[in-house]
Formats: structure tokens, C-alpha cells, sequence
């Protein structure tokens, strides 16, 4: 769908968030609720309460951008997180394979490689 520099960061919520709720509601959440930057360029993505709806934030060249995605059928798979966790990251292709409907806890990555003497990142 998208390539996204490593700089930007993902942050999911871990709870549901309303979907009526605008790009104002959503921006509100991520300043007081989450404490984050909502104009640092990072995506903040918000799953619907039945799960079958996300939404995602971000502020790109002097305006804010929402994607909205409706599965007609499923559920998003969300990732394993803490239970007192209000966010969880995620890198871009654990978005994307959210966003397809893939389970990202049942996906296992190799381990990366890294020149000897060096540990992999």
C-alpha cells in the first residue's frame, strides 16, 4: 500500500476508540490520552469497538490525513500487548499486514543478520 520511512513511527491503540470521533476527537486522544506529538509526521491508528473498522492519523505538509478502512467481513487482528498498556508500536509492515487482515501475533520473523561483531537491530 505504502512505504514508510523507519523514522515514522506506528502507534496503535490497545482499547477501541469510537469511530464517529473526527481527525479533532482522534488528535485529542493522542495529545492528553497518549501524551505523543501529534504533528511528528508518526501514524496513530485506532481500531472500532466490534473491530472491524481502523482508522489512521497523520500530519503531513500543513494538514492532517485520515485513512479509514471497513473490513465487510472479519475482524483486524491486533497484536499481543500488556494489559495496562495504552499503545502498542508497530513497525510498517506490521501495519500493512494489519490493515490485510493478518494475524501480526501469529507472524514469525528470522532473525536479522548482522556483520560479525555487530548484533542485528
Amino acid at each position: 500500500m505504502f512505504t514508510l520511512p523507519a523514522s515514522v513511527r506506528v502507534v496503535l491503540a490497545t482499547e477501541p476508540v469510537d469511530m464517529r470521533k473526527s481527525i479533532d476527537g482522534l488528535m485529542a486522544l493522542v495529545q492528553s490520552g497518549w501524551g505523543e506529538d501529534v504533528y511528528s509526521g508518526h501514524l496513530f491508528a485506532f481500531v472500532s469497538r466490534r473491530g472491524d473498522r481502523i482508522k489512521v492519523l497523520a500530519w503531513s505538509r500543513g494538514g492532517f490525513v485520515l485513512l479509514y478502512k471497513r473490513l465487510e467481513t472479519g475482524r483486524f487482528r491486533l497484536p499481543k500487548v500488556d494489559t495496562e498498556a495504552r499503545t502498542v508500536a508497530l513497525d510498517a509492515t506490521q501495519l500493512a499486514m494489519l490493515l490485510d487482515g493478518i494475524d501480526v501475533a501469529e507472524v514469525r520473523r528470522p532473525s536479522a543478520w548482522a556483520p560479525p561483531g555487530r548484533t542485528a537491530t
